[in-house]
């Protein structure tokens, strides 16, 4: 799995003009991939990496100070655009591999004491934050 944190002090989504994920910072905002091969595990990796990645003002992180956020699915993390300038899908799970994983890492995140906002998987989704520093970190798992 991979995802990109972004240290956000707001964060939002969403779909068809309606909200559904909000925070409001500090909290990091994460996008979330999966890959054919990913299972649990890495899922749990990912989250609890979230979880005490310290990106956050004065080294903390989300864990430390109790900060929000807001995970939305992103198959477009494992586009390859190494050729040509058309990306390629191919290492991207498909929706019904990728959405479980997802929800893993929200599950997860959640079981650890950390207040969740989300997208809505396979949606036409528009993503608003304000990255603060600006401070952004891919984890990979």
């Amino acid at each position: 799995m991979r995802a990109v944190a972004q240290r956000v002090s707001h964060a939002s989504v969403t779909v068809d003009g309606q909200t559904v994920g909000e925070i409001t910072g500090p909290g990091l905002m994460a996008l979330v991939g999966a890959t054919h091969t990913d299972t649990g595990a890495e899922a749990a990796k990912i989250a609890k990496k979230l979880w005490t990645l310290r990106i956050l003002e004065g080294e903390k992180s989300c864990s430390d100070i109790g900060a929000p956020l807001l995970v939305v699915s992103q198959f477009t993390l494992y586009g390859d655009a190494r050729k040509g300038r058309r990306p390629t899908w191919q290492a991207a799970a498909p929706g019904p591999v990728a959405e479980p994983l997802v929800e893993a890492v929200v599950k997860e995140l959640r079981e650890l004491g950390a207040e969740v906002a989300t997208g809505v998987f396979g949606a036409q989704m528009s993503v608003g934050l304000t990255n603060e520093g600006p401070f952004t970190v891919i984890i990979e798992a």
